[in-house]
């Protein structure tokens, strides 16, 4: 449905809760390199515990990889620093939205160079931003949203009969 990036994620434990979510929403997941842990890393894994067969993931090298690879692609960079919400955008079957790392988010010259395809999660008060597996949660679940949870079982899961 979406395509999820992490560009250089730090943390092993929000990349597996990230692959759980991609695994409940149908979407890819591609890492930019360098990552801040081991794909083998015990943490990691336990995070995303039963689901990484689920879930379609590709590497790279660096963004250039990424965007030579898909050079027609729509893409959404997340930052506390754009002008636009995450829900102000119309997203479209196989939008990219793309994630910076823990500490530092995306790369300026990247958010310079694409402005406009922008965008942020609302926040009160003074907090600086939100976790980077609950940034991507929020953000896959608005655009899921928009085309009526295509794909999910909406009803009937626990008592099996539609109530």
């Amino acid at each position: 449905m979406f395509n999820i990036v992490l560009v250089e994620p730090e943390i092993p434990q929000n990349t597996g809760n990230i692959v759980r979510t991609c695994a409940a929403t149908g979407c890819r997941l591609h890492l930019v390199r360098p990552l801040g842990f081991e794909v083998t890393d015990k943490y990691l894994k336990r995070a995303g515990l039963d689901y990484w067969h689920f879930v379609d993931i590709s590497y790279y090298d660096g963004t250039d990889e990424l965007f030579a690879k898909y050079p027609q692609g729509r893409f959404w960079f997340f930052s506390t620093k754009a002008a636009k919400t995450h829900s102000d955008i119309a997203y479209e079957e196989g939008d990219f939205l793309v994630f910076g790392k823990e500490t530092k988010g995306l790369p300026e010259p990247l958010l310079a160079a694409n402005y406009e395809k922008c965008v942020r999660l609302p926040m009160a008060g003074e907090i600086r931003s939100l976790n980077l597996s609950n940034s991507v949660a929020v953000a896959v679940y608005e655009a899921w949203r928009q085309h009526g949870y295509a794909g999910a079982q909406l009803a009937g899961r626990l008592r099996g009969d539609g109530r």
